[in-house]
């Protein structure tokens, strides 16, 4: 399996990078993965919400293909603790999945259309973050994943 994860909008804060590119890293010890940045929509002050989110949308779902199986990270989303989301994982790899795909939406979430198209959402909190951070903590929480999965020290009950 591949762990894709399709983000809006590159990391402009140098440290968050680096830390995004560390457990990048580490990650790739226990399976592919890939950050996949969408360009910033520009004008968006001329756009409505929706409008927004529409064209966001269009961009996210020209990045997904019909076989992928794709979870939004989304407020209204099922919440797990790190040791559910790894046993979610380990579900996800035996189901025989070729790509799993998770997405960070805009500022203002998600189109229908992208809703529509989804497998499923989770949330990693009910908290708001930065969607700069948000890439962080869930990179992080996929590789704590792993390290649940072979049951090695990072992660403490």
């Amino acid at each position: 399996m591949k762990i894709k994860l399709i983000a809006i909008g590159k990391t402009d804060n140098s440290a968050l990078q680096a830390l995004i590119d560390d457990y990048m890293k580490r990650l790739s010890f226990y399976i592919k993965f890939e950050l996949e940045i969408i360009a910033d929509i520009k004008n968006v002050k001329n756009l409505s919400e929706a409008q927004q989110k529409e064209k966001e949308g269009e961009l996210i779902l020209s990045k997904i293909s019909s076989i992928d199986h794709l979870i939004l990270l989304d407020e209204k989303g099922k919440s797990f603790s790190s040791v559910s989301f790894s046993e979610e994982l380990q579900k996800k790899m035996n189901a025989g999945i070729k790509t799993l795909v998770f997405v960070i939406g805009g500022p203002y979430g998600f189109s229908d259309q992208v809703y529509a198209k989804a497998n499923g959402k989770i949330a990693l909190s009910q908290m708001t973050f930065s969607h700069q951070m948000v890439r962080l903590f869930f990179i992080e929480q996929v590789y704590r994943g792993f390290t649940i999965l072979k049951n090695e020290p990072y992660h403490h009950q």
